[in-house]
């Protein structure tokens, strides 16, 4: 749970989408780049590196050239389907922290004791924090636990756990955030896909962060490219929500 905070501090961060998509014009490596100066000009907290649209190696060079930047940029990873490389990659290019889609829910009971024992291997391994999904986007559900059950083993499994709806740029319901903080209680909660500008006051009230892809893009799709004017919109919907926080606070 600390680690969550070592890494993040308590400011709820936004942390940006790089699906290493490329085409003609620009390799993932380039446009990647592109992106995070982007991300970071407008004041995103961090970037996640995740071979969405490219491959694993993708994700390597790009973890090599942030790596290599000064300053204290924040960045992790999520090799969708290795857990292995993930957990390796977050190693060896010093990734601040690491995405697993699903630490809890998604295997019958026979698979998940072998996976959660080399879960707990891995983290022994890595010194930043690991974000777990528990009833994640396009994940099974066959644990035979209800959810509480599930969302209690995730809390020992990983340092904040990752909560989304459905799918990719589909919003996550607040009840449904709200019914995982209820059992999670201070224990930190990402909000994982479908946050808008709509939505921010209930992601940042219910959450403790966001993960943020889809908004950012062209048509608030994942294919798109990044907009600065919608990340420039998300973050100063963020910024308006945290200073209608002090306002009430000092009140």
């Amino acid at each position: 749970m600390m680690r969550y905070y070592e890494v993040f501090g308590y400011r709820k961060p936004v942390i940006a989408m790089l699906h290493m998509k490329g085409d003609a014009r620009k390799s993932p490596l380039e446009r990647a780049k592109e992106e995070t100066e982007l991300y970071l000009s407008r004041g995103v907290d961090a970037v996640l590196v995740e071979n969405y649209f490219g491959s694993a190696e993708d994700c390597r060079q790009v973890l090599d050239w942030l790596s290599r930047q000064s300053g204290a940029l924040c960045y992790g990873v999520n090799i969708l389907g290795d857990m292995d490389l993930g957990f390796r990659l977050a190693r060896e290019y010093g990734a601040a922290f690491l995405q697993l889609d699903s630490v809890c829910g998604h295997l019958a009971p026979f698979q998940d004791d072998l996976f959660a024992r080399k879960l707990a291997q891995l983290r022994k391994t890595f010194d930043g924090a690991v974000l777990g999904g528990v009833r994640f986007k396009y994940q099974p559900v066959c644990s035979g636990r209800t959810e509480e059950e599930d969302l209690r083993l995730g809390m020992e499994r990983c340092d904040a756990v990752v909560v989304t709806g459905t799918g990719t740029g589909i919003g996550t319901p607040v009840e449904k955030m709200r019914r995982f903080r209820k059992t999670l209680g201070d224990f930190p909660m990402v909000v994982g896909a479908g946050c808008t500008v709509e939505t921010v006051p209930e992601t940042f009230e219910v959450g403790d962060g966001a993960i943020v892809g889809s908004y950012f893009k062209e048509a608030h799709n994942a294919m798109g490219d990044v907009e600065a004017a919608y990340v420039a919109r998300f973050l100063e919907a963020k910024r308006q929500w945290e200073r209608s926080r002090v306002s009430w606070n000092r009140s």
